[in-house]
């Protein structure tokens, strides 16, 4: 019998800590993929329209995920277990249900690459994510919002007549509900994943899935393709050959890669869809899907020094390296394919044991590996169970779920209550509003916002065309003329969203949050010093207030002010920071700044010389290795190499 149960999982965590307080207003500036003149005319057609199409141009209306650091301690973790007597299965409901861990019980054997430690890092969209498992990406390019997020959870009867694990939450950047079914069949090692995106309203919408499966890096990756998209740090798209490049590397073993990367692989129409990892005996995981999940992709982290200080970043101290293999609705992470207005759509996902013969698949026969590879799935998994699985699991696919094994947000439960939106097997309790959505929610009910909690910072604000039209005919208060910049602000309209907060600032009684939005609006535009000023009139407005906001405003005043050389005003707002703020590693690092821009390059070599960490570093920094080289012809020390640029 299969069991699905509640239990605990205790690994050395980095507390998440606090989300920032500010409105992730700034421009995200994702630069369009550019794309070989030899290579455009191949592309097939549905790729060349939805290449690039509708980038994000904010996180809004998330906020960003920065409050963690970087020291670990044993944390008790809430997990769901799903066992049977071939497959383990540990699922972090409060974590974006990741899957944990995937053993296999006969042999013992960990599926995935597991990592012995949780710590958060700036790779999400809004911030904190973790490395390993398997995860469930949605809403544009990148790691999910909802990566260290609570998802709903419950069991619902499976497709086979067992248990099954339902995983389900509001999506807010596409603002699209999605739900994650997982199953073991009694006498099957391989587990099922039933996903379903669904948007429920009266106009089109981007949709983006990748589900992203670490593996040890050790093993040689195989999908049913002769050639890939490869996509780099230097944002280039270009075709390439597989499984060896143009200078002989065979790049489907990950430690062969000098550099990070992304392979694509050009599956044929029709294929079945599948990619495998495995080792030096042939053995290791495979995932295959419905042919919905069209995509398949490899991502390395390389053995440049960039990429050995990013996997180390990530967990401890002699943990193994791992690759991601994944899967996706589009044939690359840089589409967003459409999903029409009413309109859902759903696959099924495979993942488990496989094993081939060795010899075949590290044969230099890149046909005869791959159709070695296939054949062995071919009689573990048929193409039509698959296919037969997923019919069996959309008969089952509106149950509604059992009590709660996990909760998630408020944010779905006011969509439905806005929308009336009728979502079968995934609800959306009114009693799940929180204290973040009771000031929508008074909106719904009253066509005005509360007056906010003096000192306290602004709520979060649904951005969508819906709420915008309600704040707009809302009363004209401060409170409602910061949300409606917001919201405008999100929809593009930045020059009325100006107009709103300048509106809101004449009678505020809270200033620096308009104050805040007007600073990043003068940001934006390039209006560098006028921005300065109104950064640094913020952080005034809002001095002695939350210690939370202040530390988040002042970081981006002494960065404005260093923008235009303005140190003096810098060092003082450093100065009059607490001592505890100031030894963090993000403050270590503009103190660094500020002392090369005082002409103090010794001191700021100092700085370096003591050590720090800046916790919420991005994928792929290289502002550590510039200010670095400004101060020193010295090659930059490993603890400060996050440089993933192949030059």
């Amino acid at each position: 019998m299969t069991t699905v149960r509640r239990a605990v999982l205790t690994l050395p965590a980095a507390p998440l800590g606090p989300d920032n307080p500010l409105p992730a207003l700034h421009h995200l500036g994702a630069a369009a993929p550019s794309v070989d003149e030899r290579d455009r005319s191949a592309l097939p057609r549905d790729m060349a329209r939805q290449l690039g199409h509708a980038p994000l141009r904010t996180l809004l209306p998330t906020r960003m995920r920065d409050g963690y650091g970087r020291a670990r301690t044993p944390t008790t973790l809430d997990t769901v277990e799903i066992e049977n007597a071939h497959l383990k299965v540990t699922v972090l409901p409060g974590l974006g249900g990741r899957v944990h861990s995937l053993l296999h019980k006969p042999t013992g054997r960990e599926l995935l690459y597991r990592n012995p430690v949780l710590q958060p890092a700036a790779f999400a969209l809004n911030g904190a994510w973790f490395s390993g498992g398997i995860e469930w990406n949605i809403g544009a390019r990148g790691h999910s919002t909802l990566s260290c997020a609570p998802l709903h959870a419950a069991v619902v009867p499976a497709p086979d007549g067992g248990e099954m694990l339902r995983l389900w939450e509001w999506e807010r950047l596409r603002d699209l509900p999605f739900q994650v079914d997982l199953w073991l069949p009694a006498n099957s090692a391989h587990l099922r994943v039933g996903v379903r995106v669904r948007n429920p309203h009266e106009r089109a919408v981007p949709c983006y899935w990748w589900s992203n499966t670490a593996v040890p890096e050790d093993r040689r990756i195989l999908a049913p393709a002769d050639t890939a998209w490869h996509f780099g740090y230097e944002h280039a798209l270009r075709r390439v050959p597989v499984p060896r490049s143009e200078d002989g590397t065979d790049r489907t073993y990950p430690r062969e890669s000098a550099h990070a990367g992304d392979w694509f692989y050009a599956l044929p129409d029709g294929q079945r869809r599948w990619i495998a990892a495995l080792d030096a005996d042939g053995e290791g995981l495979v995932q295959t899907s419905t042919d919905r999940l069209l995509g398949r992709k490899l991502f390395v982290w390389g053995t440049g020094r960039g990429g050995r200080r990013w996997q180390e970043w990530l967990t401890e101290p002699g943990t193994p390296g791992y690759a991601e293999i994944q899967a996706g609705l589009a044939r690359t992470q840089l589409e967003h394919p459409v999903l029409e207005a009413g309109e859902e759509v759903s696959w099924l996902e495979v993942y488990g044991p496989l094993a081939a013969d060795p010899a075949t698949v590290h044969g230099a026969d890149w046909a005869a590996a791959r159709a070695g590879v296939e054949s062995a799935l071919a009689e573990v998994l048929p193409r039509a169970e698959v296919d037969s699985a997923y019919a069996r699991w959309r008969a089952a696919a509106d149950t509604e779920p059992g009590p709660p094994l996990a909760t998630g947000s408020g944010w779905g439960a006011l969509e439905v209550l806005r929308g009336g939106h009728e979502l079968p097997g995934t609800p959306f309790d009114p009693a799940l509003l929180g204290d973040e959505q009771r000031p929508w929610a008074g909106l719904l009910r009253t066509g005005a916002l509360p007056a906010p909690e003096p000192g306290a910072a602004p709520w979060q604000t649904p951005i969508s065309d819906a709420w915008r039209d309600m704040l707009e005919t809302a009363p004209a208060e401060p409170v409602t003329e910061y949300h409606l910049g917001v919201a405008q602000w999100a929809a593009g309209d930045l020059a009325q969203a100006v107009r709103s907060w300048e509106r809101g600032l004449k009678n505020a009684a809270e200033r620096w949050p308009l104050l805040y939005c007007l600073a990043v609006a003068d940001h934006e535009a390039g209006h560098r010093e006028r921005a300065a000023d109104r950064y640094a009139e913020a952080l005034a407005a809002q001095d002695g207030g939350d210690p939370l906001v202040t530390a988040a405003l002042a970081r981006e005043t002494v960065a404005a002010l260093l923008g235009v050389d303005r140190t003096a005003e810098a060092r003082a707002v450093l100065s009059r920071l607490p001592g505890e703020v100031r030894a963090r590693g993000d403050f270590r690092y503009l103190e660094a700044r500020l002392l090369c821009a005082e002409g103090r390059p010794a001191e700021a070599r100092a700085v370096f010389d003591a050590g720090f960490e800046v916790a919420d570093l991005k994928e792929g920094a290289e502002e550590l290795g510039e200010l670095w080289s400004r101060l020193t012809d010295e090659p930059l020390p490993d603890a400060y190499e996050f440089r993933m640029r192949a030059d």
